[in-house]
């Protein structure tokens, strides 16, 4: 069996063998981080990914990074990804194959990895709804073998890898795979940002900056920062909070309800437990919206008896990166930096200790690590 790759089928969630390969013949190998079931998390050599279809592509992954998503799957948070199964669905690399039916890309070209597969034709990806595709959405690192390895497979290449400009900053633009089309379209698009208003996320980590960075384009008058780390708050006020509130040492509903006429325009939940989620709730002014941006594991209490008569919208979301493009734009011109969120740097050998310092954001004043072959 060592010599058959297995990948998660999108369809069933069971096992599928890609190919049986003949007696003596041998895959050439590589690293890569497997998920063995909840806590367990190795460095393993396994098969190299080939082309299974047309539209298919192999990556040489030159930066992967990890996500707080990857963090809770080692934890066995999200029961869709099975043991087997290569983690990360971030990351730039340059095109090693490419199969027969693909016209955007070459051998050689250096790409962008979007952590969402868009086939581009199904009825949701006409939509812009990419994060529902029929034949993809998130299934990179979940329903099928993720980045943090030396190479991965991007099925429907074509719609689900962008062309790195020459000179630009391949580091920062890992930045671009999830967390700015994250925090930008789940927090701020959804939250109807628009200048003036008075914004409050609830989560300093890579995501809560996103939004906070990309919050910057709509022009609100206040951006509050909420969060138990006193680091990254301290790093959100150069990243433009205009107020921050460490929610560890403080009552962080009484504080914005004293400080603004009846609460704020617009809350951004960026962690993903009913704590924050409840924070959120009970700072929104009448006609306001909250975004949540987080991915909840459990429950929470929605104060719906409060919330209806106040004309609250509340959205939730999974990355679509239709606005991946526009921020490619913004990222090469200068005009955001997400290479301000860069914390620390590691080889692809020393993952697993990457995962303990990212794990422990807050004693190893992490924020996003990158990780290289």
């Amino acid at each position: 069996m060592n010599n058959i790759q297995s990948v998660l089928s999108d369809k069933t969630g069971t096992f599928e063998l890609n190919e049986i390969l003949k007696p003596g013949i041998t895959r050439a190998t590589m690293k890569g981080l497997v998920y063995g079931g909840p806590g367990i998390i190795e460095l393993k050599n396994i098969p190299i990914p080939e082309i299974l279809e047309p539209t298919d592509a192999v990556i040489k992954i030159l930066k992967t990074t990890i996500c707080g998503t990857d963090l809770g799957i080692s934890h066995g948070k999200i029961p869709s990804v099975l043991p087997g199964t290569t983690l990360g669905h971030e990351g730039v690399g340059v095109v090693d194959e490419v199969g027969a039916a693909i016209r955007n890309f070459k051998k050689g070209d250096h790409v962008i990895i979007s952590c969402i597969t868009s086939c581009g034709t199904c009825e949701y990806c006409k939509k812009q709804m990419y994060s529902h595709c029929e034949d993809g959405g998130w299934i990179l690192g979940n329903t099928i073998n993720g980045t943090q390895a030396e190479y991965v497979r991007i099925p429907h290449a074509d719609n689900s890898l962008y062309a790195i400009p020459a000179g630009a900053d391949e580091e920062a633009l890992v930045m671009l795979s999830d967390i700015l089309p994250t925090g930008h379209e789940i927090g701020v698009i959804n939250g109807c940002v628009k200048p003036g208003d008075t914004v409050a996320i609830v989560g300093a980590g890579p995501v809560g900056m996103a939004a906070l960075l990309t919050a910057q384009f709509y022009s609100p008058a206040i951006i509050y920062m909420i969060d138990v780390d006193q680091n990254r708050l301290d790093l959100a006020k150069k990243f433009g909070a205009t107020h921050t509130i460490n929610s560890g040492k403080e009552d962080a509903v009484k504080k914005i309800m004293s400080e603004t006429k009846d609460g704020v325009d617009v809350s951004i939940e960026a962690v993903g437990i009913p704590d924050t989620f409840d924070i959120c709730q009970n700072i929104v002014r009448p006609g306001g919206h909250l975004a949540n941006v987080g991915v909840h594991g459990k429950k929470v209490d929605l104060q719906i008896q409060k919330l209806w008569i106040s004309n609250i919208t509340i959205t939730t979301g999974l990355v679509n990166t239709n606005t991946t493009p526009m921020l490619l734009k913004t990222v090469t011109s200068g005009k955001l930096e997400p290479a301000k969120l860069i914390t620390h740097h590691f080889k692809l050998d020393a993952i697993l200790e990457a995962y303990k310092v990212f794990g422990n954001a807050s004693k190893e004043n992490a924020m996003k690590v990158i990780i290289e072959p």
